[in-house]
């Protein structure tokens, strides 16, 4: 009876470091889990119940090794599972932000920052804005359950004990890296429009009235301009974050 109760605890334990492994990229890479507002003590137990909660789901119908050299495998390998799931969203938020910044870097907002409160580094104020709206929209629509039940099906694709294709799954994470910068001209792309045109009527003032200091009298204007069509926009970013997020949560799952 004590060895079986032996082998029962020791089971339980490989699989929760296991799942806890695989979780454990959501705390690095992935929207509101990484914030570092966010108390590491808090991160910790959080993950911890999660892990407690989905080990019973991973562990069904499983047999883990019980060799070193194969339970740092299972455990590398669940660091790839899950920091390729939670690469696939912090790209969304990543998408959100370099929106952000280009808006900045067109109205002149960029020369002053703040401090970003998901990454906790120095970013300028559209940047801060958007990452602000798109962490409360991505906790409205229920964001946060989707990436648990997210993380909870890849245990059924790739189980703790099944082999990543490496291969793939870094081509995939390629590609969804490779569309940031599209992801951000569909956020901004009526602010780029609005700006494009107030710089070609500034253009065409400067030449009506050359004695007219543009800069001075432009870039308010140019603030002013981004400001409103940013505000008119929002509701557009909300639906084009709901719909990522989707989008988002397949092609997480495609990638292992």
């Amino acid at each position: 009876m004590a060895s079986f109760v032996e082998q029962f605890t020791t089971r339980d334990l490989l699989g929760f470091v296991a799942v806890l492994a695989r979780l454990t990229p959501l705390f690095v890479f992935a929207p509101t889990f990484s914030n570092r507002a966010l108390p590491a003590r808090g991160q910790a137990v959080v993950a911890v119940g999660l892990a407690i909660g989905i080990t019973p789901l991973a562990l069904h119908g499983q047999r883990l090794p019980t060799a070193p050299v194969a339970v740092l495998g299972m455990i590398v390998e669940g660091l790839l599972v899950g920091g390729a799931f939670a690469f696939a969203f912090a790209v969304l938020f990543g998408a959100l932000e370099s929106a952000g910044s280009f808006l900045d870097f067109s109205s002149g907002l960029s020369y002053g920052d703040l401090i970003n409160p998901q990454l906790g580094i120095e970013g300028s104020v559209f940047a801060e804005l958007y990452t602000v709206i798109g962490t409360l929209v991505f906790v409205a629509i229920g964001g946060i359950e989707w990436l648990v039940r997210g993380i909870a099906k890849t245990f059924s694709i790739v189980p703790i004990t099944g082999t990543v294709r490496v291969g793939s799954l870094v081509g995939g994470t390629e590609q969804v890296f490779a569309t940031i910068f599209t992801s951000a001209l569909e956020v901004i792309a009526p602010v780029v429009v609005a700006m494009a045109i107030t710089d070609i009527a500034f253009g065409v003032l400067s030449r009506v009235v050359p004695q007219m200091n543009i800069f001075s009298v432009g870039f308010p204007i140019k603030v002013v301009v981004a400001v409103l069509v940013a505000a008119a926009t929002l509701p557009f970013v909300g639906n084009w974050l709901l719909e990522g997020t989707r989008e988002t949560l397949g092609t997480a799952l495609s990638l292992i």
